[in-house]
This record gives C-alpha cells, sequence and structure tokens, in this order.
C-alpha cells in the first residue's frame, strides 16, 4: 500500500526517512537505558543462570471471512476474495526466564500487516485473561504481509476506504486466532532450550527498486555481495529432553507470488514454506493439527521480490526493467514481474520450498545455545512532530504524513492504477485539482517537509471521518540473551534494515556486549509504509518515557461491504447438491473437481464449529470408515465461491491429485451454512454439507 520509487527518495516520505533515523536512535535509547551490561553481582548471578528457559509454542486459526472481503496488501479494490488455497494461522513463542520473572512474547500471524486496531484489541483480551503478564512493552505481534489475506482490520481512513471499512469478522477472526494462538503456547510451556542458526538463501529474491538501492554510496553497497539480504535466520526449539517444539525464522522477502489478479485466501510463499516444515515434523496430521510450529516471519523486505523472472511488459515480452518502470506500450500498468513457475501458485511453491528447504537444513544444524536473561523495552512515538539532530550541523523534523504520485504506481509486482509511474517528481494539475477541492490543499509545511516528493494524499492534514494516517507509532525491542528483535512497525528496504542491524549491535559492543544476533521483525505493530535510508545521522541518550499512547477510536459500523442475501437453491435443488459431479476415475497429477448448490461462506466467517469448507476423503476397506486426508488449509485443494443472481451461487473444489496420494476410493465433501431471513425477524443460519460420488484415484 505505501509507495515504491526508483530514484532516490522519490516516492519514500521523508517524514519516513527520518523516522528511520528517529527509531534507530530510540532503539539505541532503549539499549543503553535497559540492556547495557553492568558489572554487578546482578551481572554474575545471571551468568550462572541455568541454560534452560521456560518455552512454549501455539498455533491457532485466524482466517476470517473468505468471499466478497477485499485482499489486504495491493490496494486493489477489486480484489475481493473468493475462495480459499490455504487456511490463514497465528503462530506464537513464549520464552520465560527459569524463576519466570520475566517472559516475551513473538507472533507472527499470515496476515498483510499488523494494524494498531488489532494490536490494542488483542493486547485488551490479554489484560483481560492475565492481567499485567502480557503487556505492550513484552508482546510483539508481526505480519508475514501475505498480500492474499483478509482486509478490515484498521481504523484509520485510508485503510479504511481501501478495504470497505472495518469489517468485524476479519478483525475478530484475528484477535481471537492471535489470542488463542498465545493461550496455547502459555499453557504449553516447559523447561527448553534455544539453538539459532543463519544461512544464505539464494535464488529467491530480487531487489524491485534496484534504482533506489544504487543511490545508497558505493562503498557502502561494496561491502555486500547482493543487493537484497540473502541471509536467513532460524530460532530452534526445544525441551530439555530434546523434543522438538518449533521453529522461528526471519528472512527478507514479499509474500507476492501471488499477484494482484488472485481471489483465493492464502499465506504466499513463506506460508507454503511453513505449511512443508509443520506436515514434516507432525507427520500423519492434517494441516493445522500437531504441537509443532513453524513460523517464516517478515524482515526488511520493503524492496524485496520473490518475482525472480524480473519485469517485463505483459503485452509485449520486453523487459522494462527501468527507473520507472515503464513499457512502450501501455505505460506502467503493463509492467509486472513474474516468479520462476508456470503460474503464481506454482511460483509460490517453488519459492516457498526454497525457504523451507533453508531452514530445515539450519534447524538441522544448529547447535549455538542462546542464554542469558530476557529483556523487552517499548515506546510509543509521536512522529508528526519530533526534531532529530542529524548531524553537527543539520536537523530534520518529523511531520505530519502524506502520500505521493508514486504510491498509486505500485510496484512491480502489482501495479496501481490511471498509469501513474513510480520515481515521480512532480505533481499532476488535474489530480491536484480535483483532490484540492475533495480534502483542501496541503499546507506549505507539509508540501516543504515532503520535498521532492510532490503530494497525492494529504493523509495527515485531513481527520474525516476519521484521521487518515497513524501519527503515534509503536517503537519495541527484545533481547533473549545474545539474541536481539527489534519490533519495526513498517517495510524497511534492504539498506535501510542493514544499517539499522549494525547501529544496533555496535551499541550493544560498545557496552562490553559482543557477538549479538539482531534480526528485524516487519510489519509489527502498527503500519507505516515504507523506510528506506538517509546518508547522516547521529545519536543522543535521553530518558525515556512510555510516549502518548494513540487513540483507539470507535469505529464501529463503518463499512461498504453489502450485506449478504439471503441464500436461495435452484428449484428442486437443496443446499449442497452437487451441480457437476467428479469423474469415475483420475490419475494422480490430474484435478478432481465437483461444484455444488452453494452459499455465501460469509455465513460460516464467525461460526466456531466449522473448520473446513471441505474435506479430501479415503475409504479405508478394513475399518469401512472415510478417512480424512486433505482439508482447506492443504496446499493441495482449491475452493471457489461463484456468487450468482438474488442469492443464488455456486462452489466449486479441486483437488490436485499429488503424487504422495495413495491409490483407492475417495470422495469430495463440502460444508458451509445458508441463511434464511424471516420477515421482521433476525436471520438464521443452518449448517449443511454436500457429497461428490465415490471415484477412483489410480498411479500413473
Amino acid at each position: 500500500m505505501g509507495e515504491k520509487c526508483k530514484s532516490r527518495f522519490s516516492c519514500l516520505e521523508v517524514v519516513l526517512i527520518v523516522l528511520f533515523t528517529l527509531m534507530t536512535i530510540i532503539a539505541l535509547i532503549l539499549l543503553v537505558l535497559l540492556f547495557a551490561p553492568k558489572t554487578t553481582k546482578t551481572t554474575q548471578k545471571n551468568a550462572a543462570v541455568s541454560k534452560n528457559y521456560l518455552i512454549g509454542v501455539g498455533r491457532a486459526d485466524c482466517t476470517g471471512p473468505v468471499a466478497e472481503v477485499p485482499l489486504m496488501g495491493y490496494a486493489n479494490p477489486d480484489q475481493l476474495a473468493g475462495g480459499i488455497l490455504s487456511r490463514l494461522y497465528s503462530r506464537a513463542f513464549i520464552v520465560a526466564e527459569p524463576d519466570n520473572s520475566k517472559r516475551v512474547v513473538f507472533v507472527s500471524s499470515d496476515i498483510g500487516m499488523v494494524s494498531q486496531r488489532l494490536r490494542l484489541e488483542v493486547l485488551k483480551q490479554l489484560k483481560s485473561k492475565y492481567g499485567e503478564l502480557y503487556r505492550q512493552d513484552n508482546v510483539i505481534l508481526s505480519g508475514t504481509h501475505t498480500h492474499s489475506g483478509p482486509a478490515g482490520y484498521f481504523q484509520y481512513t485510508i485503510f479504511l476506504l481501501t478495504s470497505k471499512g472495518l469489517i468485524k469478522p476479519s478483525l475478530n477472526a484475528l484477535v481471537n486466532g492471535i489470542v488463542k494462538s498465545i493461550d496455547i503456547a502459555h499453557d504449553n510451556m516447559k523447561q527448553g532450550r534455544l539453538f539459532i542458526n543463519k544461512g544464505l538463501v539464494e535464488n529467491s529474491q530480487i531487489n524491485r527498486s534496484p534504482y533506489s538501492y544504487l543511490q545508497n554510496p558505493e562503498s557502502e553497497r561494496n561491502r555486500y555481495s547482493s543487493n537484497t539480504d540473502k541471509e536467513m535466520v532460524v530460532l530452534k526449539m526445544v525441551d530439555v529432553n530434546g523434543q522438538e517444539l518449533g521453529l522461528f525464522s526471519w528472512f527478507a522477502i514479499h509474500p507476492v507470488s501471488m499477484n494482484n489478479t488472485n481471489r483465493l485466501i492464502n499465506s504466499d510463499n513463506v506460508g507454503y514454506a511453513s505449511y512443508l516444515f509443520e506436515q514434516e515434523k507432525n507427520k500423519g496430521l492434517l494441516p493445522g493439527e500437531g504441537s509443532f510450529v513453524a513460523a517464516f516471519a517478515s524482515s526488511n523486505l520493503g524492496d524485496v521480490s520473490p518475482n525472480i523472472k524480473g519485469p517485463h511488459c505483459i503485452n509485449t515480452g520486453e523487459s522494462c526493467d527501468n527507473p520507472n518502470s515503464y513499457c512502450p506500450v501501455g505505460g506502467a500498468k503493463m509492467c509486472m514481474a513474474a516468479g520462476p513457475g508456470s503460474d503464481m501458485i506454482n511460483s509460490t511453491k517453488i519459492i516457498g520450498q526454497n525457504l523451507y528447504l533453508k531452514a530445515k537444513e539450519l534447524y538441522t544444524s544448529a547447535f549455538q545455545e542462546v542464554t542469558g536473561p530476557l529483556h523487552s523495552a517499548h515506546q510509543w512515538v509521536n512522529m508528526s512532530d519530533v526534531t532529530v539532530q542529524l548531524n553537527a550541523t543539520h536537523t530534520g523534523k518529523t511531520c505530519k504524513p502524506a502520500l505521493g504520485y508514486s504510491f498509486a504506481a505500485g510496484t512491480i509486482d502489482g501495479v496501481g492504477f490511471l498509469n501513474f509511474t513510480q520515481g515521480s517528481l512532480e505533481g499532476q494539475p488535474f489530480w491536484e485539482t480535483i483532490l484540492n477541492q475533495l480534502f483542501g490543499e496541503p499546507s506549505s509545511e507539509t508540501k516543504e517537509c515532503h520535498k521532492p516528493k510532490p503530494i497525492l494524499l494529504n493523509t495527515g492534514e485531513i481527520s474525516l471521518p476519521y484521521p487518515w494516517h497513524p501519527e503515534i507509532v509503536d517503537v519495541q525491542l527484545f533481547t533473549i540473551g545474545s539474541f536481539a528483535i527489534v519490533a519495526f512497525p513498517g517495510e524497511l528496504t534492504t539498506m535501510s534494515g542493514r544499517r539499522l542491524r549494525e547501529a544496533i549491535k555496535s551499541e550493544f559492543e560498545s557496552h562490553g556486549t559482543q557477538g549479538m544476533n539482531v534480526v528485524i521483525a516487519g510489519l509489527c505493530n502498527v503500519y507505516t509504509h515504507y523506510i528506506t535510508t538517509y546518508e547522516e545521522y547521529q545519536n543522543t541518550v535521553q530518558d525515556l518515557p512510555n510516549g502518548p499512547e494513540p487513540p483507539f477510536m470507535n469505529v464501529i459500523n463503518m463499512t461498504l461491504l453489502p450485506g449478504v442475501l439471503a441464500d436461495v437453491a435452484p428449484v428442486s435443488k437443496t443446499f449442497g447438491d452437487v451441480l457437476q459431479d467428479v469423474q469415475p476415475q483420475y490419475r494422480v497429477g490430474e484435478v478432481a473437481e465437483v461444484t455444488f448448490v452453494g452459499a455465501n461462506p460469509r455465513n460460516s466467517a464467525e461460526n466456531t464449529t466449522l473448520k473446513t469448507f471441505l474435506t479430501v476423503e479415503k475409504y479405508e476397506n478394513i475399518s469401512g470408515n472415510w478417512h480424512v486426508m486433505y482439508n482447506d488449509a492443504s496446499w493441495d485443494t482449491r475452493f471457489y465461491w461463484t456468487k450468482g443472481f438474488l442469492g443464488r451461487s455456486q462452489s466449486r473444489v479441486e483437488w490436485h491429485i499429488p503424487s504422495s496420494a495413495e491409490p483407492g476410493l475417495y470422495r469430495i465433501q463440502y460444508f458451509g451454512h445458508y441463511k434464511v431471513q424471516p420477515i421482521l425477524k433476525p436471520a438464521q443460519f443452518y449448517a449443511f454439507n454436500g457429497t461428490s460420488s465415490a471415484f477412483e484415484v489410480v498411479k500413473l
């Protein structure tokens, strides 16, 4: 949703450039005040503490509605959900000191990003359950940044517009899923050990803003072999008996293998990596079941794409790898990057498998143990009016947020609209006239602050019906012994992430702590778009107050989603009846497909009894029972919902039969709820299911 550009500072708000500087300073202050070791008896005592932490891991479904809601990420109002490719999950780990005196919680959820409203709602629920055990300072919420999850969980107007308002089923599913994952981790804490490992992932990323990257000093660029961060960091968790508990990893890659034509809810490449790892460790169980948890969390992915074939004009096939990502015929909207596969789902699996294989290698060979005390710190910062001393002669001042023309251009992973171009340094009188009439002209101060970027949307100076952009943002830091997690509320570019890690590691070293492993967790706690590099900055140390708390806005019924009509079945049919049945026999590698009389999947969004929209079941000759082999969390299944006229709809289930499928007799089941609307009475919902004919699967 933020801007991408390929010329220096042209599409990233100056306020966000200074944001990086300020947050670096704050992170260093946190280190100085809270984490720097002191030569005391306490330090000596901590050094002698048992290596065993208390560790818990948990995973919970946070999928939400799978039909008619916008997908969050590309800001494409026409990209509405119409089915499901994979379930979305929240994955949590809790680490506590042996005496239970301190603890930290890290959550990685299969969502576009964490919103301020989502974080505040989660903290509210945690406080009602656990009192002061889980707080703003020791809980980090991070989004994987999949662009194929439901929108509608924000409280600021710019996001409400692209999300069609606040969608309570989306918000509730995320809040409940995140809290449940923490509950599971909390209830399963046991003595355990942590191990860290690092390694390079190849053939999985490109820099999607290479011309911006080249604006960094040559001497700095020469220190690195690539214009992307290829390093994956893996944290392995086992109990004291060596039983495997889970894996959390951090790697810089955009989960946009699924492009903006996709309509199926899914967790994209990083979610597929989690799926493969968890299926391996939880053998014989369906996706989402089993105690082992594998999370692939986001990092400094701002300018990193998984579409490694690079940008090409989709109408001519020629390269559009130029500063403006512009095609000679058709302009910017024709320039799109492609992944390594035959289609976007195949590309998702290829990149996801690359991540899984590297994580598996690093997990298996992780022998460096993480030991030492736990610390956590958090601060809210009002980013609209902060002065930062950049060096001896220059200061920088933050100002109210605004979005430029390049924001509307999108990226090579998902083009924008109306042929806006990346790297725009000049405004367009036509749009300026219209938008100034609608929202008012930006103030002189805002214009000056955001130069050289021309302002398209003056979001920081619009407050109707609610403020358009957050001004109060979170900065947060954990240390688990020699391991530090920096929670960042946005998308850091490759080089800005490198600078932040170096600055924090250097600060640790200056206070006597050598060999710290610093990871950046992206898309945490609140969303502030993109953060790029700034050439010079200096740091000062000062007292660290809590900062101003963000508002909890009473956004209740602001939604642009259409209401759900009462469902209607065709004449002489009922919900779940088969409209087009399966074939009698399929070979491995083929697609079994069946179409049912459907009902709106939104009816099932908050029904806790529905765990899946589909099952693929195998007949067991010995028991005479049908056994569930796949569900809608399995990446070999597809669930498509098609809306018809006046409440009619169809649901199609596909099973892409994998080579691992055993020969035998199978069937497909579909589950849903249909809505009845009595006159002058509340709506009523009824569960139903449909079943295909049995079919045979044979080997090639």
